[in-house]
């Protein structure tokens, strides 16, 4: 069955999961147009999971609307199972089965024509022609990564859903799974990714930041950024630890947050923020600068408000 054709893989609107008397996804309103990779962040617990288990067809949400890949998400969730890629936050293949064995199983399971070929391809494609014969128990993460992005695209999907599928991988391999992604994307693929790395964020197109359940942002990174309407400072040097916790009692510092040998000031108020910086700048041998606010700051930022009520 070939999905339907229209503007968007995946159109949702106010879409609600209740686990007993926990309200885990609430109104989630989203739209991911096809060729896109959308990134879908947030802490943990905060409805991410279960937000892509509603839009391939494994949980029916309790109300809402809308389609994915143009199927029903509340009628036609075995249509929508047959046609998207979904791969999990763990490696959920079998790891007493050879490399070639997951991937003919996978693609008997889906009816896959010219079986044989489809699984050789896969093979090919993702470079995995060496280790054919391995059993999947012995990969490596980043080699379980590749396992599992060729297993979700043997029936040719139109929209592929990752569930964090870089959680654990070298620097390396999750580079190179980026690159995969942004060529199927070149090919008209569209996919919706959860990540907690913000350099994975900024390779999106667009963003949705979820937290509690709800979505407190969308759109590009730079939208994002500008939305939240914060100002930062940055300033290395020793002693840090002091004065992070200084710059917390001053009016204006809404965040204090330390990278590495470096601390991140920011606020929404600028001359608030820069009259704190000036009563905090005695130390000759610390370095001040103005910086932009990064998305990881934004983030920030949207959690405090949200955890505290406040409107973001």
């Amino acid at each position: 069955m070939n999905a339907p054709e229209s503007a968007a893989a995946i159109d949702v609107h106010g879409l609600n999961k209740h686990f007993g008397d926990k309200h885990v996804v609430r109104d989630l309103t989203l739209q991911v147009r096809r060729g896109e990779i959308y990134g879908f962040l947030g802490p943990n617990g905060s409805g991410k999971t279960t937000s892509i288990r509603m839009l391939c067809g494994l949980l029916t949400p309790d109300n809402g609307s809308g389609t994915c890949l143009g199927f029903d998400v509340i009628r036609e969730t075995y249509e929508i199972k047959r046609e998207v890629g979904y791969m999990t936050q763990r490696f959920s293949l079998w790891e007493d089965l050879t490399i070639r064995e997951n991937l003919d199983f996978v693609a008997r399971m889906y009816g896959v024509a010219a079986r044989a070929r489809a699984v050789r391809d896969a093979i090919d494609a993702l470079g995995l022609g060496d280790r054919r014969d391995q059993l999947a128990g012995q990969l490596s993460g980043g080699w379980k990564q590749r396992l599992s992005l060729a297993a979700c695209m043997l029936h040719r999907p139109q929209l592929l859903l990752l569930d964090e599928p870089t959680a654990g991988v070298d620097p390396k391999a999750r580079r190179d799974f980026w690159d995969q992604i942004h060529g199927l994307a070149g090919q008209g693929i569209a996919v919706l990714v959860s990540t907690h790395y913000m350099d994975e964020a900024e390779r999106c197109h667009r963003l949705a930041y979820m937290f509690e359940g709800r979505l407190l942002a969308t759109g590009t990174a730079a939208e994002v950024v500008a939305s939240a309407c914060l100002v930062a400072w940055a300033v290395n040097g020793p002693d840090l630890a002091a004065l992070a916790a200084a710059l917390r009692a001053r009016p204006g510092v809404l965040q204090v947050t330390q990278f590495g040998g470096t601390l991140h000031v920011a606020g929404r108020d600028a001359a608030l923020l820069e009259a704190a910086v000036q009563a905090s700048s005695a130390d000759p041998r610390q370095r001040w600068q103005r910086i932009e606010p990064g998305l990881e700051d934004v983030f920030i930022d949207l959690m405090q408000n949200a955890a505290n009520g406040r409107p973001s």
